[in-house]
C-alpha cells in the first residue's frame, strides 16, 4: 500500500476578474483546492471577497500581496507615479539597487491587509505575493514587520517560493524559472521562521503559461519530490473580457480549471498516494 503524502493546492489571483473568481469558487466547491490567494486591489474584490467567505469554509484564504498589477489602493508618488504599479522586472531592479521607496510600500501593504480584513472580517490565513514580490529583500522585511505589528505571529503562514535544488531538478519542469525565483527567495524561509511565521516545505507549480502544452502532464511533474509541507500553486479560472484587459495569462487558466475539475486529478492523487489538506492544518 502506498503511504499517503499530504499536499496543499492553492489557487492564486482570486478577485482578478469575475471569471477567474468564479472558476476558483467552482474548484473549491468540488473539493479540489485547499487554499485561495486573493488580490484585493481591484474593483471586483469587495463583492467577490464576500462570496469567498460564504463558499470557502474548507480552504485557507490568504492575501495575494500585489505591487505589480493594476493600481495601488493609495497614493505612491515614487513607486507608482502615474497611479499604476511598475512591472516585476523593474521592482526587482529597484530592490537589488536599494532604490525602493520603502515608506510607500509599507503604507500599501498596510492598506491591502486592511482591505482584506474589512471584507473577510479576519486576518489572512496566509500571505504570498503576486509574481512572488513578497520575497524580495526589503519587501519581505516590511511584510514581517506589518504582520508582527498586528500580532499575527504563529497565526499566519507565509509562502516560501523556493525549494531544494535536488527537488527542482528532479521535476524537470520550468527549471530556469524555479531556480531564478529560488535565488530571489534566498533566506526567506529562515527569516520568516525567526520572526515567528510558519512556511511551507516544498513548492512547485511554475508554468510558462503556454496553452499548447499539456497541463495534466505538467501537474504530474509538480508532484515529484514533494516536501513535508508541500505547496502547489495554480492559476485556474474562466476567461472573461475583464481578464483580457488586465492580464496576459488567459487561455491557460481555463485549461487549468478544466483539469482541476476532471476525474484525472483525483485518479492522479489516488494512484500516487496524495491527500489534499489545508497547509494551516498540516
Amino acid at each position: 500500500m502506498v503511504k499517503e503524502k499530504i499536499i496543499a493546492l492553492c489557487a492564486d489571483d482570486y478577485g482578478l476578474s469575475y471569471g477567474v473568481s468564479l472558476g476558483i469558487l467552482e474548484a473549491i466547491a468540488a473539493g479540489r483546492l485547499t487554499g485561495v490567494s486573493a488580490l484585493v486591489t481591484g474593483s471586483r474584490w469587495p463583492t467577490m471577497g464576500r462570496e469567498l467567505v460564504r463558499r470557502a469554509a474548507d480552504a485557507d484564504i490568504g492575501l495575494h500581496l500585489n505591487l505589480t498589477l493594476g493600481s495601488p489602493l493609495g497614493p505612491m508618488p515614487k513607486f507608482a507615479p502615474k497611479g499604476v504599479f511598475p512591472p516585476i522586472a523593474k521592482v526587482i531592479r529597484l530592490a537589488v539597487r536599494g532604490k525602493l521607496p520603502l515608506g510607500e510600500i509599507e503604507a500599501e501593504i498596510d492598506r491591502q491587509l486592511d482591505q482584506f480584513e474589512a471584507v473577510i472580517e479576519k486576518a489572512p490565513d496566509h500571505v504570498d505575493g503576486h509574481q512572488h514580490v513578497h520575497v524580495l529583500g526589503p519587501i519581505r522585511d516590511i511584510l514581517f514587520d506589518a504582520l508582527i505589528k498586528r500580532s499575527l505571529e504563529g497565526q499566519v503562514w507565509l509562502r516560501d517560493v523556493s525549494d531544494t535544488l535536488p527537488r527542482i531538478l528532479s521535476r524537470r519542469s520550468q527549471i530556469s524559472k524555479a531556480l531564478s525565483v529560488r535565488a530571489l527567495a534566498k533566506g526567506f524561509a529562515k527569516e520568516a521562521r525567526q520572526r515567528g511565521f510558519d512556511v511551507n516545505d516544498g513548492f512547485s507549480g511554475f508554468s510558462d503559461f503556454d496553452p499548447t502544452k499539456d497541463y495534466a502532464q505538467q501537474f504530474h511533474r509538480y508532484l515529484q519530490s514533494t516536501g513535508a509541507r508541500h505547496l502547489i500553486m495554480c492559476h485556474p479560472g474562466y476567461v472573461d473580457e475583464d481578464l483580457k484587459l488586465i492580464d496576459p495569462v488567459t487561455v491557460t487558466r481555463s485549461q487549468e480549471l478544466e483539469f482541476l475539475l476532471s476525474p484525472t486529478l483525483i485518479d492522479l492523487f489516488e494512484k500516487n498516494g496524495f491527500l489534499l489538506a489545508r497547509l494551516s492544518q498540516i
